[in-house]
């Protein structure tokens, strides 16, 4: 078990919030050509090559050592590498129709999605002063939906899939965080994701199921795909290492630095800047969710 340091979980965690978005512009430029089943697997496959070095080196080269975790804490990363691989979907999914500010501000109304969770699902009730924040960023979220849906239709409700799988992703990582190293977590979620890949792309590859094509990416490709997966494994390490070291709350405010860092990149890189109604439904969204946040440390330490 490991104690809470929680200025070392936020330092890891601004690491991850800088390091994200260049995932993330990669992954846009993989989309407009490279099939969406081979941008997942070079982006798990580039995960489990890179760290399983490194946990049989912890492991004095033992294998089965390694593979020595409690069958719960399997369970718990099979569930993460699901919600891992579907939030990837709907980012890119999200980035190949809009702009990456956008698609970064839309997933991040999962604080507020976490409340009627809670709601419906474990009877949690959150409070008028929770319940109006939550009102107030769907508001804001609905500024950034608005002329993205105008422009590509429903296209522009992706990233709430990432929303969704991302609250479930950082939970599940919260929950086992403390009882297994990150690194170990990621290489064994990297294996897992490549071998559930496979499957249905061995299946459906050829049969007229574009995202399962098999297309041989070219020299370029074949350079973002692999920028891809050293900035998403590495990435993801650094924010797993994060809830290894502080609680998800205390790192929440954290996390909305990637919006700024999303406006910058797509803007150096696809000379992206979101419209002015888009701008301020960013700043709603933000504003909501920190409030909430803040209200549920508050709740928290009561």
């Amino acid at each position: 078990m490991t104690s809470d340091r929680p200025l070392l979980g936020i330092s890891l965690m601004i690491g991850f919030c800088v390091l994200i978005p260049f995932g993330d512009a990669l992954i846009k430029l993989l989309g407009k050509s490279v099939p969406l089943m081979i941008v997942l697997l070079a982006r798990f496959t580039a995960q489990a090559l890179l760290l399983w070095p490194i946990v049989l080196v912890q492991k004095k080269g033992s294998l089965r050592a390694a593979l020595s975790v409690p069958k719960r804490i399997y369970w718990l990363i099979f569930w993460r590498t699901l919600m891992h691989a579907a939030g990837i979907v709907g980012m890119y999914y999200g980035l190949k129709y809009m702009p990456l500010a956008d698609t970064v501000a839309i997933g991040f109304i999962y604080p507020i999605l976490m409340l009627g969770l809670g709601y419906f699902f474990l009877g949690e009730v959150a409070g008028p002063h929770r319940s109006i924040a939550a009102v107030v960023g769907f508001i804001g979220t609905l500024l950034v939906v608005q002329p993205n849906f105008v422009a590509v239709g429903w296209h522009a409700l992706w990233p709430v899939t990432v929303a969704i799988t991302f609250a479930g992703f950082v939970l599940v990582t919260r929950k086992m965080a403390k009882e297994i190293d990150p690194i170990s977590i990621q290489a064994i979620s990297g294996v897992m994701a490549v071998l559930l890949l496979l499957i249905p792309m061995l299946l459906l590859g050829g049969e007229g199921f574009e995202a399962f094509d098999f297309i041989m990416p070219s020299a370029h490709e074949w350079l973002l795909l692999a920028g891809s997966g050293v900035i998403g494994t590495y990435a993801h390490l650094l924010m797993t290492a994060s809830l290894r070291y502080a609680p998800s709350t205390t790192l929440a405010p954290m996390q909305y630095l990637e919006i700024p860092f999303a406006t910058l990149i797509g803007w150096m890189i696809f000379s992206d800047l979101p419209n002015q109604l888009a701008a301020w439904g960013i700043v709603v969204t933000i504003a909501a969710g920190l409030y909430i946040i803040y209200r549920e440390q508050r709740a928290t330490r009561a």
